[in-house]
């Protein structure tokens, strides 16, 4: 069903239902919202549904933040534009606006990506991947309704468009994606509540990781603040007896070996001459 624009105009705050959003609200974006909105005032409608099924409730689709940033500012309406539509076109109006912002981190990008993903293929299962339009920058207050319609191209086109924007390779995309899929709320919650950023490195080996028991268990790790990366959770949870104490020392081997590689013959030199001392009796001591 196509979706039909039933009104445009203000809307209580109060009446409009903000549950299950897939990106929580950025304490810094709000702020800078309401600094530009006591300045210059709301430059552009939030996208509201009316679900006929449900007795008329009004569920967000897009807007979130403005929502927030006028309700701190004692605002009891908003100007809204109200939508008779589907779910699933909902749900890719709202990722689709999301994609378009520049201030994603790299475990937002995973989420939406995975999920637009679903709703395409649900919404279009005779097509593979992917959408005819485009996905623009915008500002804080941008109107992007970018929902793409039934002629679509393949899953290479979005993937390169989504690369090129956010400056990743094809490669980077589909693994965010893979990333996406294989997470669920509790391990998504749990990476979003951890004490250092994910990075697209933690969600690459997240991607690569082919046992769930294994994902679980590195999500809880960086969540808890008990490993630096993905990387190094994997790694520890599969580590051996005695590995623990062998692994600091190989990693600090291989960083001198490849700096000594590295250096100039010149330099090799200056480096014995300065530590001539502690060298010759490190030689002595594994010479025994």
């Amino acid at each position: 069903m196509a979706a039909k624009l039933l009104f445009t105009g203000e809307l209580p705050i109060r009446d409009i239902d903000v549950s299950d959003r897939l990106r929580p609200l950025s304490e810094t974006a709000v702020v800078s919202l309401m600094a530009s909105i006591e300045e210059v005032g709301q430059q552009s409608e939030i996208h509201v549904r009316k679900i006929r099924h449900q007795g008329g409730r009004m569920k967000l689709i897009l807007g979130r933040h403005r929502i927030e940033a006028l309700s701190r500012l004692g605002c009891t309406s908003i100007a809204s534009k109200l939508w008779d539509c589907t779910d699933d076109w909902a749900r890719m109006a709202e990722i689709d606006d999301n994609l378009a912002h520049a201030d994603l981190n790299a475990l937002d990008l995973a989420v939406f990506l995975a999920e637009r993903k679903t709703v395409y293929e649900r919404m279009y299962p005779e097509a593979k991947w992917g959408a005819k339009g485009r996905l623009s920058a915008n500002g804080s207050q941008t109107d992007t309704m970018s929902v793409w319609g039934s002629e679509a191209s393949d899953i290479a086109s979005f993937a390169t468009s989504v690369a090129e924007q956010r400056n990743l390779s094809e490669r980077q995309i589909r693994r965010l994606v893979a990333a996406g899929q294989a997470l669920d709320r509790e391990t998504i919650q749990q990476l979003r509540n951890a004490p250092n950023r994910v990075t697209l490195a933690d969600l690459q080996t997240l991607a690569k990781c082919g046992v769930e028991a294994d994902r679980r268990a590195i999500c809880a790790a960086l969540a808890a603040g008990e490993a630096k990366s993905a990387k190094a959770a994997l790694t520890a949870r599969h580590a051996k007896p005695g590995d623990a104490a062998r692994q600091p020392a190989d990693l600090d081997a291989r960083r001198l070996a490849d700096a000594f590689a590295r250096a100039s013959q010149e330099g090799r030199k200056r480096f014995a001459r300065d530590h001539l001392e502690a060298l010759q009796k490190l030689i002595a001591q594994v010479s025994k």
